[in-house]
């Protein structure tokens, strides 16, 4: 089982995550590339900037990975990338690599594993918009909103 969890406060290189998820025995690999968009709740935002207790957000997310494997496949391999401080609209926020050996259980790690990071991981985002103010925002899944 291959698991890789890294937070940065530079570009994620995707390609890089991509090709160090080398399982010859899988033959699916699901990727989530989060970025941050422009509007939200009606608001014009012009970038988030994120908080993690990186000690705590680590053991939270290899609990995922551990997760995952118990409910759909225990040969999952993960590479989880997550930034910090300031990005602006556009920039990729968080990548997630599931790998298994078919495309359904890939798919729904993945899945499972991006609405957790939204409830469980101690990351926090504030959001700053274009008249200046600034707001936490709440976790949440599947945007109710």
């Amino acid at each position: 089982m291959f698991t890789q969890i890294e937070f940065c406060d530079g570009v994620i290189e995707s390609s890089r995550f991509i090709t160090e998820m080398l399982n010859l025995e899988h033959g699916a690999q699901d990727i989530f590339i989060g970025k941050v968009r422009q509007h939200n709740q009606n608001r014009d935002v012009v970038g988030i900037e994120y908080e993690i207790f990186t000690d705590l957000a680590r053991k939270v997310l290899s609990e995922l990975c551990g997760e995952a494997r118990n409910t759909i496949d225990p040969n999952l391999d993960f590479s989880i990338v997550h930034r910090s401080g300031y990005l602006s609209v556009g920039e990729t926020s968080v990548l997630i690599i599931a790998s298994s050996k078919h495309r359904d259980e890939a798919f729904r790690a993945c899945r499972f594993i991006i609405e957790e990071i939204k409830h469980r991981v101690p990351i926090w985002k504030q959001e700053h918009y274009t008249d200046g103010k600034s707001e936490w925002v709440q976790g949440h899944a599947l945007c109710q909103h």
